[in-house]
């Protein structure tokens, strides 16, 4: 249990660090071409990483697919192998998320990904993202092998904070906060070792994505 609470608090900083390539430009107008508006691709344009690597189609070194949404690799990839993390480099990740969380293609003009294109926050965006953490580890000469799932999603416009939750305009629990914007709506972990197995978490709403 101390191993997953761990790495979901660092993982869940994943998208802040890593995708930290878009930071400006919130709200923008799209680049107007010929009166049209003119958004710039991976595969046809020119647009950056956070340590300023070109992004390409398909999975970089690191295990990110900025076309595909998608991180499939080693924890400490999706933290280009930095020295801190290296306690949890066996520690396998899958991260997924929509165009409004981090979008494949920049629209604001600024060399960059957009995130919650038109808006000035995530609130309302509709983004979501979830991570799956795989590992596992020793205890009393056994190998204990342990997963954890979760889904985040931004929270509505009309929701509210009560007690450390987010909560619809109807009064009925999102699910907790997280970074202020975002909510968790499901969570799910299995522990060998330690007979834990299933939801730890469902939304009283909906842990489905679209709903918010």
């Amino acid at each position: 249990m101390k191993e997953k609470f761990i790495l979901l608090i660092m993982v869940l900083s994943i998208v802040f660090l890593v995708f930290a390539a878009n930071v400006t430009g919130f709200g923008s107008s799209n680049v107007i071409k010929n009166g049209k508006s003119s958004c710039t691709t991976i595969p046809k344009g020119k647009l950056y990483a956070s340590d300023g690597s070109l992004i390409t189609t398909g999975f970089d070194e690191w295990g990110y697919n900025y076309q595909a949404h998608v991180f499939n690799g080693g924890y400490c990839d999706a933290y280009r192998n930095a020295t801190w993390c290296q306690p949890h480099k066996d520690v396998d990740l899958i991260m997924k998320w929509n165009d409004a969380w981090l979008a494949n293609k920049d629209c604001d003009g600024d060399g960059l990904l957009d995130r919650h294109y038109g808006l000035n926050s995530y609130i309302g965006s509709g983004a979501w993202e979830t991570n799956h953490q795989i590992g596992e580890y020793e205890k009393d000469g056994k190998t204990c092998e342990w997963t954890y799932f979760v889904k985040i999603v931004a929270a509505p416009v009309d929701a509210y904070i009560y007690n450390g939750s987010w909560y619809t305009a109807d009064n009925i629990e999102i699910g907790p906060v997280i970074w202020g914007s975002f909510a968790t709506i499901q969570s799910v972990y299995d522990n060998s070792c330690a007979e834990v197995y299933g939801v730890e978490y469902l939304s009283p709403n909906s842990p489905g994505f679209g709903v918010y």
